[in-house]
């Protein structure tokens, strides 16, 4: 099974934005020397505990440090933006790492509704026009626009001649939907905790309909995973994460990811423990012969070809050990 690695850019407390970036990059460096097949990097907007919004940016940026690992979106929100713009920056982008660039691409805001209407003054945001931004975005990167299209003569330069893989992301059967139609690979985000995402991944493989970006259905699902030496090393490990989203899910600022000393003296309420219980429900956490099995178990209920791992812990010495007991686990490095 490919393993990848999902990277949020947390600016973790204690540390800064330069920290973070650069721990991007180590992290990236590592996923590739322990056989991890992508490292992709996602777009939020507004959040003081990121480092970066700009995933294109940094994926030049991670690209032009490794070597072999495929390095991309996960995701550009593309209803905020043009999608010869976006044709434009990952045509570059594969021109200078041929072979290597993937191109997430999501509907979802990416942020609160105040950096929405930034991203969109003097224009509007309209989630309905998704699907064709989708396909201009195949007719630009393969150049075969339609002759009744409305820009039909237009080149996203530069003109190269392999093209980014274009996934679809998302956590909800429309997104499935749109992915199966449109003929993309397709990530589902099961670490969000939305329901329905075995039936989505069913429909998904289902309805699939060849095109210029895909002629076969691919998919991958997003986990959070913590493992350690021990499973309650690893629930440790995990506990910044769930206070981080339980601080996001009431609409909380956050100017840091909270450390394990943080997490220790926050007054939790009955409400916020049973909400955490919650959470952890469908995350991974454990031993890496635990953290294994149930990888491959919910992959293969939501019939994933990949798995995509976030991991978000506090101690960066942590969190490389976390990735590299999974890829042991593995044999990433014997396959």
């Amino acid at each position: 099974m490919k393993l990848s690695v999902l990277e949020h850019g947390h600016i973790s407390e204690g540390r800064y934005v330069h920290d973070a970036l650069q721990e991007a990059v180590t992290l990236a460096q590592h996923a590739e020397q322990l056989g991890y097949s992508r490292f992709w990097m996602s777009e939020h907007h507004g959040g003081g505990a990121l480092s970066f919004s700009s995933p294109e940016i940094m994926i030049g940026h991670v690209a032009a440090h490794t070597e072999r690992i495929r390095v991309g979106s996960g995701g550009v929100m593309l209803p905020h933006y043009s999608a010869y713009k976006v044709a434009e920056n990952f045509r570059l982008l594969e021109a200078l790492h041929p072979g290597r660039i993937d191109l997430g691409i999501g509907r979802a805001p990416g942020g609160m509704p105040i950096a929405s209407r930034a991203l969109n003054e003097g224009k509007s945001s309209n989630v309905q026009f998704f699907p064709q931004q989708i396909s201009d975005l195949g007719g630009y990167f393969h150049e075969q626009l339609p002759e009744d299209h409305r820009f039909a003569s237009l080149v996203a330069g530069p003109s190269v001649p392999t093209v980014p893989e274009v996934w679809l992301l998302g956590s909800s059967s429309e997104g499935a939907r749109i992915a199966a139609a449109q003929g993309t690979a397709y990530a589902f985000a099961q670490f969000f905790g939305t329901p329905g995402g075995e039936e989505a991944m069913k429909h998904y493989r289902r309805h699939f309909k060849p095109s210029i970006l895909g002629d076969k259905p691919h998919s991958m699902i997003a986990v959070s995973a913590f493992c350690a030496d021990t499973e309650e090393e690893a629930a440790e490990l995990a506990r910044s994460n769930e206070l981080f989203f339980l601080r996001l899910g009431r609409g909380l600022e956050q100017k840091s990811f909270p450390s394990l000393e943080t997490v220790n003296n926050y007054p939790y309420t009955a409400v916020e423990l049973e909400q955490i219980r919650q959470r952890r429900s469908f995350s991974i956490i454990g031993t890496p012969d635990q953290v294994k099995d149930k990888i491959i178990a919910m992959a293969e209920r939501h019939e994933a070809d990949e798995v995509i791992i976030a991991s978000a812990i506090h101690s960066f010495k942590a969190r490389l050990r976390s990735f590299r007991l999974i890829a042991e686990a593995f044999g990433l490095n014997q396959n």
